[in-house]
C-alpha cells in the first residue's frame, strides 16, 4: 500500500479536483493525506456565522466534513492567507501564499512528506489549472517539496481542456445555455483552462466515486462556487467530474486511461 499526499490551494479545491482519486485510493487501503496551503479567508462569508466565528473557522469545519466523506486520513493546513484572484489587492498581503518564499513553503510540505514517508505527492500543473496565484504557487511549492523530501513520484492535477472543448461544442450544438463558459478562452493569468489531452499522462476513472465527490462539494456549503457545480444536471456532472487527469513529469508522452497507483 502507498501513502499519497495531495496538495491543494484552498479548502474545497480537494472536493472539486481530486476527491474521486482520493476516495478511490482510501477505499483501496492506501493512506491519503491532504495539505491545504491557505486558510481560504477570501471565500464567501456565510450569513449564518455565529458570534466570534470567522470565515476561516467555518471553512476548516467544512473541510473536515468534506474529507470525512472522502476518507482522508490526515488534513494539514499550512495557514497562509488566501491571495485572491490575479490583480486583487490581497495579492500583495505579506502573509499571502502567493508572496510566500517558495523554498520555505516547500520545506514545510517536505516535512510532511518525510513524516508520512510519502510514496506519491500530487500538486498542480504549471499554471495551477486556471492561473489563480495560489494555484500557481502550489505547483512551484509541491514540485520543490518532492525534490527536498526525495518523494519517489510527483504528479500534477490538471483538467483535460481538449475534452472540455468537445463537451462545450456538444452543449452548444444541443442548444444548451452555457453562459459565458468557454474552456478555450483565457483564464485568470491569460492562459486557457487546464491542459491539452496531448500534455496529460493519466485519465483516472473516478466514476464509482461520483456521489462521494458530490457529497464532498455539499460539505463546503458556504462556498457558492462549490454549490454551483452541484446545480449541473447529474449526467453532465458525471461526465465532467467522473474522470480525473494528471501529468507525471518524466513519463513518456501519451495519456494512459488507467489508475496511477496500479503502476
Amino acid at each position: 500500500m502507498a501513502t499519497v499526499v495531495f496538495v491543494h490551494a484552498h479548502p474545497d479545491d480537494e472536493a472539486s479536483q481530486t476527491a474521486g482519486s482520493m476516495a478511490r485510493a482510501a477505499k483501496e487501503g492506501h493512506r491519503v493525506v491532504l495539505v491545504i496551503a491557505t486558510d481560504g479567508d477570501h471565500g464567501d462569508a456565510p450569513g449564518d456565522l455565529a458570534e466570534g466565528e470567522t470565515v476561516v473557522d467555518r471553512r476548516r469545519v467544512e473541510a473536515a466534513a468534506s474529507n470525512a466523506v472522502i476518507g482522508t486520513h490526515r488534513v494539514e493546513f499550512l495557514g497562509y492567507a488566501d491571495s485572491g484572484m490575479t490583480g486583487w489587492a490581497q495579492n500583495e498581503h505579506e502573509t499571502s501564499f502567493g508572496r510566500a518564499d517558495t523554498e520555505e513553503a516547500a520545506q514545510r510540505v517536505a516535512d510532511i512528506l518525510r513524516q508520512e514517508a510519502a510514496d506519491v505527492v500530487v500538486g498542480y500543473d504549471w499554471h495551477g489549472g486556471y492561473g489563480h496565484p495560489d494555484h500557481v504557487k502550489v505547483h512551484a511549492v509541491t514540485k520543490r517539496a518532492a525534490e527536498l523530501a526525495g518523494t519517489p513520484r510527483y504528479l500534477e492535477s490538471s483538467m483535460n481542456r481538449t475534452a472540455m472543448i468537445r463537451e462545450h461544442e456538444a452543449a452548444l450544438a444541443a442548444g444548451f445555455d452555457v453562459g459565458e463558459w468557454d474552456p478555450s478562452q483565457p483564464m485568470d493569468d491569460g492562459n486557457p483552462f487546464g491542459s491539452l489531452e496531448s500534455e496529460l499522462h493519466w485519465a483516472c476513472d473516478a466514476s464509482d466515486f461520483i456521489e462521494v465527490k458530490r457529497e464532498a462539494l455539499r460539505a463546503h456549503a458556504s462556498q457558492s462556487d462549490a454549490q454551483g457545480m452541484l446545480q449541473m444536471p447529474e449526467e453532465w456532472f458525471a461526465a465532467s467530474f467522473g474522470i480525473e487527469h494528471f501529468i507525471e513529469p518524466g513519463r513518456p508522452d501519451g495519456m494512459v486511461v488507467g489508475w496511477f497507483l496500479d503502476s
